[in-house]
């Protein structure tokens, strides 16, 4: 008898316990650039609200990687502002 309660404890310990899923925190690492969290305010256009929300992508990477975003951001807002001296309708009439 005492070798069969050794091959259940031996079954019974060898199960693994399920394991918790849950949020996992991210670990804090003192060499990682802080977030720079500058603020930014929503101006009521959808375009260059999304620009500057990707901004946000900049705080999670370290110093050389800022240019990429700053790149792409000063990129979708160029376009934003080009598109807003595109002329909706008809064309002027020509003047003679």
């Amino acid at each position: 008898m005492s070798e069969s309660v050794s091959e259940a404890d031996s079954v019974a310990g060898s199960v693994a316990e399920p394991e918790v899923v849950g949020e996992v925190e991210p670990e804090y690492d003192p060499a990682a650039p802080p977030p720079l969290n500058v603020p930014r305010t929503p101006t009521g256009n959808a375009e260059v609200d999304a620009q500057l929300e990707r901004l946000a992508d900049a705080d999670h990477l370290a110093t050389d990687g800022h240019l990429e975003v700053y790149e792409d951001v000063h990129g979708g807002l160029r376009d934003a502002l080009t598109a807003l001296d595109v002329r909706l309708g008809p064309p002027a009439p020509a003047r003679h």
